[in-house]
């Protein structure tokens, strides 16, 4: 597209241009924050509505277990996804573990401005948003907390993350370097800190991702069909044509299809069904090297697939890993999940040669990365690598 001039200094335009990028960067991450806000209150109101409930049917032993398996059913009906027993008992756990009582003495009373804490008390059973100012940190990151068992350890993340600004990343990261513990060892606790504070690089989540967070998006009842970039979206759709047109063996069932284990999220790019060898296709793209944690992540989706996508009377599922680096492609099929040789035998005979996919994968990105060089310019597109 060709470069507008216009009848202004550069500088000027640079400065306009600058304003607005800051402007649309905070909104954005404002945004975020809102929404994972009001997210958070809701669960834990759930989870006081949940408790409460219990309390009243204390005198049947069962009485919980049924409510959240019946709340489960309706509430999926109506909603959609993130309302599954896990999640319910999830936000169970959060409300006993933040009570009432905690909530309303929380230090971050001091950081309210203009609503009291009588004001905010008296509105806490009826306005989200009220109770929502009371959270500041992510669903996700008090999804980490309860996993600290340690009620100072847990008191004290909350409180260093909140101090500190963490991501979920960062806060990850400390909990899982056990920060609490070798604080607490430290002669010099002052600097460790102050060291804890810094962020590294991947740490830091964009207001996209914040956006794009599954919890998030569940919460919303949004599709969340996305890849990091556009590179990547642009070699799935072309895998995609290119497998069904191979014949009418596979059957396309989705992309980008979520799988959460534990409290962490995946997504496979393709998943297909094999008709003649009646087994599920998943298939995993990587637009840098292959690598034995590309290997070992692919067992994990298989493994996942086996046990939840799996329908009766069907074969194991098998995995292709596509690798798609820049002037080199290759393709890998994971079949050590299979129960004997034969069916091993079975599955190479019938799937398409390795070599043939990984030689479409690598004409498939020389045309795409021709095509956009053409259309955005060599500077702009070595960017997206």
């Amino acid at each position: 597209m060709p470069r507008l001039e216009l009848d202004r200094p550069d500088a000027e335009y640079a400065d306009v241009r600058r304003n607005i990028i800051e402007l649309l960067t905070t909104a954005r991450a404002a945004s975020a924050r809102t929404i994972n806000a009001v997210m958070t209150a809701t669960y834990w109101e759930i989870g006081r509505r949940i408790v409460e409930s219990e309390m009243r049917g204390e005198m049947r032993a069962d009485y919980g277990e049924r409510l959240v398996e019946r709340l489960a059913v309706d509430l999926t009906k109506q909603f959609g996804r993130g309302f599954g027993k896990i999640n319910l008992w999830r936000m169970r756990a959060f409300f006993q573990a933040w009570p009432e009582k905690q909530i309303l003495s929380t230090p971050l009373k001091e950081s309210r401005s203009a609503a009291s804490l009588s004001e905010i008390g008296s509105s806490l059973l009826t306005s989200v948003p009220a109770l929502s100012a009371l959270f500041p940190l992510p669903w996700s990151a008090y999804l980490r907390l309860l996993t600290v068992r340690s009620t100072e350890a847990r008191a004290f993340y909350e409180a260093e993350a909140i101090r500190g600004g963490w991501s979920v990343r960062q806060l990850d990261r400390q909990i899982g370097s056990q920060f609490y513990e070798r604080i607490a060892l430290s002669r010099n606790k002052a600097a460790m800190l102050e060291k804890a504070e810094t962020q590294e690089p991947r740490d830091v989540i964009t207001p996209e991702e914040a956006i794009k967070d599954p919890f998030v998006l569940e919460f919303l009842d949004l599709k969340d069909e996305y890849s990091e970039t556009d590179l990547e979206q642009a070699l799935i759709l072309h895998l995609t044509d290119f497998l069904l047109e191979l014949g009418d063996d596979f059957a396309f069932l989705g992309r980008q299809k979520r799988l959460r284990i534990d409290d962490t999220w995946f997504r496979v790019d393709l998943l297909f069904f094999h008709r003649r060898l009646r087994c599920l296709v998943v298939i995993d793209l990587k637009v840098g090297r292959f690598s034995y944690a590309d290997a070992g992540q692919m067992h994990l989706y298989l493994n996942y697939a086996r046990e939840n996508w799996m329908k009766e009377g069907e074969n194991p599922p098998v995995g292709l890993i596509l690798c798609a680096e820049k002037g080199a492609a290759e393709a890998h099929y994971a079949l050590d999940n299979l129960p004997n040789k034969v069916l091993a035998a079975e599955y190479q005979m019938v799937l398409p040669d390795e070599k043939l996919i990984a030689e479409e994968m690598r004409q498939s990105r020389a045309r795409l990365e021709e095509r956009i060089q053409k259309e955005i310019g060599p500077t702009e597109h070595t960017s997206m690598e």
